[in-house]
């Protein structure tokens, strides 16, 4: 690696992961409108990516896991102070801030899928829709037939949950960008204060040894 020294930290199924869900998200978020057939195969792909992680956060190679990862509260608030002194804390993987951020975006990412996926159920599509299948007599069809006639239905309840989980499903996508964006000033930030390139790590998945 240009004659420095380097260690193997991002296995190819992490940063493989890593950028396909930069994309799936991205092409989802910006292609947000109603019954958009985009917006809604990138959304099943960022929670297959989301899924695989958390597999691989378990049963992955070692930097990958989140056992190697996730911090108390006492060792990410060590961290926080080292970042301003003279003798920086390094890690070799994700550094406690990175790793709560992994978190959070996970956790995010399954809010907007979930979400999501309500919202294109209420619409009567996707694995949570739910069918309207109803074996009724002809006397109770008309009693149903007397009720959306005098204002009984449940039409205005269905428009409710529609529009709940819709705006729902935007709040959890605009936190989810908010979070894109602290998680990129982040790396940058630490790239200059460790002076490493933490992008090009994770596309090469080299790193310094310290």
């Amino acid at each position: 690696m240009s004659g420095e020294a380097t260690i193997k930290v991002w296995d190819i199924a992490v940063r493989v992961f890593h950028w396909s869900l930069v994309i799936a998200f991205f092409v989802a978020y910006f292609s947000g409108d109603d019954e958009n057939v985009l917006h809604v195969y990138a959304g099943y792909a960022v929670l297959a990516l989301v899924a695989f992680r958390i597999v691989w956060g378990f049963i992955g190679t070692r930097h990958a896991r989140f056992a190697d990862f996730i911090y108390g509260p006492a060792t990410t608030w060590r961290y926080v102070k080292s970042m301003i002194s003279s003798k920086p804390l390094h890690y070799l993987g994700h550094n406690p801030l990175g790793g709560w951020m992994v978190v959070a975006l996970l956790l995010s990412l399954i809010g907007t899928c979930w979400t999501g996926l309500e919202t294109y159920g209420q619409e009567g599509h996707g694995p949570l829709a739910q069918a309207d299948i109803r074996l009724i007599s002809p006397a109770m069809a008309d009693d149903d037939e007397e009720d959306h006639r005098g204002g009984r239905g449940q039409g205005n309840g269905e428009a409710d949950g529609d529009e709940f989980w819709k705006e729902l499903h935007e709040a959890f996508s605009n936190f989810t960008l908010f979070l894109v964006i602290l998680h990129v000033a982040g790396v940058l930030i630490a790239s200059g204060i460790h002076k490493e390139n933490l992008i090009k790590s994770m596309i090469t998945g080299y790193k310094p040894p310290s």
